[in-house]
């Protein structure tokens, strides 16, 4: 994917840089908000990763004149600004999603791989069907089969999958499942994670022979075939 990262700490940047060329992408930068608004403009980028202090303008009016302007491009706001309400400050903005300074390498790929992958054109035709390897989800009738066998599933064990296959092949992080699926901003410093994969474990793997849900140690959650 092509990534433009719009940070006035050359070190920080640097730093973004290399993490996300080593995962294989190609990254651009800018330093200030006026010039990183002006290339998100003019060229065309899978993902910008926004910091929101910035000289000349900040990342919140970056952003926010970007989707003014109709720039659809995802948008990842990094902040040491973390609480709550400057995460929902952000994403009112326009962002797409908030991560907090400092962060762990493997989650800003995370998050921004997941992003690049959400972008779709008008006239792609909705997504009623999702698909890794047998198992199946009808988003309609919101069934789940995993070859000939129907699957049952609560509500939040139906929405907790849904999310892993829409980003099969991708590692997704706790914090990425409680803003996702719980709707969380912050850390409950509870167990809820662990209790619904161990139950979505049982009951899309327990039965089968290939195990799809692989536990990807430090990192998160990975549904692959």
């Amino acid at each position: 994917m092509r990534i433009l990262i719009i940070e006035d700490d050359r070190e920080h940047g640097d730093f973004i840089c290399r993490v996300l060329a080593e995962a294989g992408h190609e990254v651009e930068t800018a330093a200030d908000g006026a010039s990183g608004l002006c290339r998100a403009r003019e060229a065309s980028f899978d993902v910008l990763v926004v910091d929101r202090m910035l000289p000349e303008k900040s990342g919140l009016q970056l952003v926010s004149e970007f989707r003014d302007g109709g720039g659809t491009t995802p948008a990842l706001f990094l902040s040491a600004l973390s609480d709550v309400d400057n995460r929902v400050e952000g994403l009112k903005a326009g962002a797409d999603d908030y991560l907090a300074k400092p962060f762990a390498p493997e989650e800003l790929v995370a998050r921004v791989e997941v992003l690049g992958r959400r972008q779709v054109t008008p006239d792609d035709a909705p997504v009623t069907r999702l698909k890794v390897g047998d198992l199946e989800m009808d988003l309609l009738s919101r069934t789940v089969v995993r070859g000939e066998a129907r699957i049952d599933l609560q509500p939040r064990e139906f929405k907790l999958l849904e999310f892993l296959m829409r980003h099969a092949g991708q590692t997704v992080t706790r914090t990425m499942l409680l803003e996702k699926v719980w709707n969380y901003h912050f850390d409950p410093q509870t167990n809820v994670i662990d209790v619904h994969i161990s139950r979505l474990r049982g009951k899309i793997d327990k039965e089968f022979d290939r195990p799809l849900l692989q536990t990807v140690r430090g990192a998160g959650y990975c549904l692959q075939a």
